[in-house]
């Protein structure tokens, strides 16, 4: 085995042990299930291993399998059948001007986050959980910068449709992602 070889796979290594977590949050973020999001990290850090040459630094790595999520996510939600998921129980929704706690604050966002289209989805959990710029976010995404803008824009009205709001802010923070 050439030296070379076994640097490479030590490097990656690395990377999938440093930022494995984070990229597996992502990946749930887009797919809403663990296992899910666990096949789609395992096959975009597949893609990541074969391109892994021309990545010289991490953060272009980590910038690669970003978009690899994203793109794979998006391409699994065209060729698959995305329906609605049963669950044994659904959040209420509060009366107009109740105060919501945070348990189920979190999963009303959910709920209504895992309705979105698989592109407008993607372009909010880069925006505003991931916390990448628009650029960013466009480069994730491989569209223009314009396309995210529309698509947040339209994701967020959304959003607010489904959650009631229109004047206060959507409380997207509180969408923590626990097993």
């Amino acid at each position: 085995m050439p030296a070379r070889d076994a640097g490479r796979r030590d490097a990656f290594a690395e990377f999938v042990a440093a930022r494995s977590a984070a990229l597996h949050r992502t990946a749930y973020l887009m797919v809403g299930e663990h296992a899910l999001a666990q096949d789609l990290l395992q096959e975009a850090l597949t893609k990541t291993y074969v391109a892994w040459p021309r990545l010289r630094e991490v953060a272009n790595a980590e910038a690669y399998t970003r978009k690899a999520i994203t793109t794979t996510a998006i391409s699994w939600r065209r060729k698959r059948s995305w329906h609605e998921q049963p669950h044994e129980t659904l959040p209420d929704r509060a009366a107009h001007g109740d105060p919501i706690g945070d348990n189920d604050t979190r999963a009303w966002v959910w709920a209504a986050l895992q309705q979105l289209p698989a592109r407008q989805r993607a372009a909010v959990v880069l925006r505003y959980y991931e916390d990448l710029t628009e650029a960013q976010t466009a480069a994730a995404m491989g569209c223009a910068v314009g396309t995210v803008k529309s698509q947040v824009s339209t994701a967020l009205k959304t959003l607010r449709t489904r959650l009631g709001s229109t004047s206060e802010p959507l409380p997207l923070d509180a969408l923590v992602v626990t097993r």
